[in-house]
């Protein structure tokens, strides 16, 4: 019996995985650094720069910087790109009587953020981000940390995602995991999850 949810963030309640990509690919075009074939969608931000300047610390150290600059004068639109269901699922899943987290790569105050923004602050039983642990997804310490923290054992939950990265985490942490497709721009790899779903509301069904 399913007694609580934990959602990924990025690329599920809110679509924010296609705006980094493509707010890294205007940074680099105005630094004319090269664009990267990977989109590292599901990844975080010290795995991003050591995979895009591997060999240069120091060079590493000032891009990044500099992209952070860069991303405070183009801050994430979180409104705009929020999942029109999110209000409404997380309002059904409390009426049921089932506990919800949401567990994120993002740093904490993006993931707070979005709840405020979705209006679910108060419907949320528990949010985590991968700065608060030792290792990011694929490692499955955050959605260990969730289950804990909302009392689940993975005969209880279910976890909803769309990376390859965010699914390697939860199937690890032994949950069964729901991929929310991606928007036809991006391509991921979602074979190794439970069941592919078109729409955030389909998660209903897996109840």
């Amino acid at each position: 019996m399913v007694k609580g949810i934990i959602f990924d963030m990025d690329g599920v309640l809110v679509d924010t995985e296609w705006y980094y990509q493509q707010r890294r690919a205007e940074f680099f075009q105005r630094m004319d650094f090269p664009s990267p074939v990977n989109s590292f969608v599901g990844s975080n931000e010290q795995a991003i720069w050591e995979a895009l300047v591997p060999d240069d610390p120091e060079f590493r150290q000032q891009m990044l910087m500099a992209y952070r600059a860069y991303r405070r004068l183009h801050p994430v639109p979180y409104q705009e790109l929020l999942n029109p269901q999110v209000p409404g699922l997380f309002r059904a899943l409390k009426e049921r009587g089932l506990k919800t987290a949401i567990a994120s790569s993002s740093y904490l105050g993006g993931v707070r953020k979005v709840a405020e923004v979705a209006g679910i602050t108060e419907l949320v039983d528990f949010m985590i981000s991968g700065e608060q642990c030792a290792a990011y997804k694929p490692d499955p310490e955050i959605y260990l940390r969730a289950m804990e923290a909302l009392d689940l054992t993975p005969e209880t939950a279910l976890a909803v995602e769309d990376s390859p990265t965010g699914i390697t985490a939860a199937r690890r942490a032994g949950l069964r995991v729901y991929a929310l497709r991606p928007r036809p721009e991006l391509t991921l790899d979602q074979s190794a999850a439970t069941a592919v779903i078109e729409q955030l509301n389909d998660v209903l069904e897996y109840l």
